[in-house]
């Protein structure tokens, strides 16, 4: 089954050197775009983090700091990347959790302004699990009747999602062939900031999705309780996120 798009979409995967979207970094970066009329580009890359690769992660991609030490830091390819990548949809196994903040992060802290807001983004681990219940192995395998070989590597993982997703489609009559449908049903929460400390709730309003203010609405909370912004500025959030946060204070200036 063809997708039905509008935009180009991107299917990516990344392997990184752990699993904190704060502080870890790209190792291997692979991007199958999809244009309208179906033809298909993929370019996959290593990456030198700049820091170690922690054992655990090398335990499950393989990839050692000796394999990217001569490659290039991301900030080295952000740009080019970014032109690449420019206009397109988004999709990815896991993506809206992990693997799109991380990107985002990489892209700030190389300087490069990007803004993945007004694209379309598609989870298909999301679909999975409202339909199966499932990891990317088994999904491959129940959708596709294939076995993942390479699982854990950034391009075998990013064209086994594409494949899940057109074999979803092909299963699910409920589910339609429209971008704009899947990133929607494919999406938890309305998220604000990539890391999902910021959501909207039913009346579009902005509240805080963890810690002891969880559920309240953001405006009240800087409010009632100034030092919050202070402390958040201070911690180990994400960039995106200090950037939201602040994004929202100058509005309530302004307001």
């Amino acid at each position: 089954m063809q997708l039905l798009l509008k935009n180009p979409i991107l299917f990516f995967d990344l392997e990184t050197t752990g699993l904190s979207v704060v502080a870890d970094r790209i190792v291997e970066i692979s991007i199958l775009k999809i244009a309208p009329n179906g033809d298909e580009e993929i370019k996959t890359r290593r990456i030198n983090p700049t820091i170690p690769i922690s054992p655990e992660a090398t335990a499950i991609h393989h990839i050692t700091n000796e394999d990217v030490a001569n490659c290039p830091t991301f900030k080295e390819v952000a740009k080019s990347l970014a032109q690449w990548i420019e206009g397109c949809d988004l999709a990815g196994y896991n993506s809206i959790k992990f693997d799109i903040p991380i990107l985002v992060e990489e892209f700030l802290r190389a300087g490069v302004p990007i803004d993945f807001r007004k694209r379309k983004v598609i989870d298909v681990q999301n679909i999975f699990h409202k339909m199966e219940q499932r990891t990317l192995i088994a999904a491959y395998k129940f959708y596709c009747n294939k076995e993942l070989d390479n699982a854990h590597s950034a391009q075998a993982d990013t064209y086994a999602t594409y494949e899940v997703l057109k074999s979803q489609l092909e299963r699910y009559p409920d589910l339609k062939n429209d971008v704009a449908f899947l990133a929607e049903f494919s999406s938890k929460t309305r998220n604000l900031d990539y890391a999902g400390r910021f959501v909207l709730n039913e009346h579009d309003q902005p509240i805080i999705n963890f810690g002891k203010h969880k559920g309240k609405k953001l405006r009240d909370v800087l409010t009632e309780e100034p030092s919050y912004y202070t402390w958040m500025m201070n911690g180990e959030f994400t960039l995106d996120t200090k950037r939201t946060l602040t994004e929202f204070k100058l509005s309530m200036l302004g307001s």
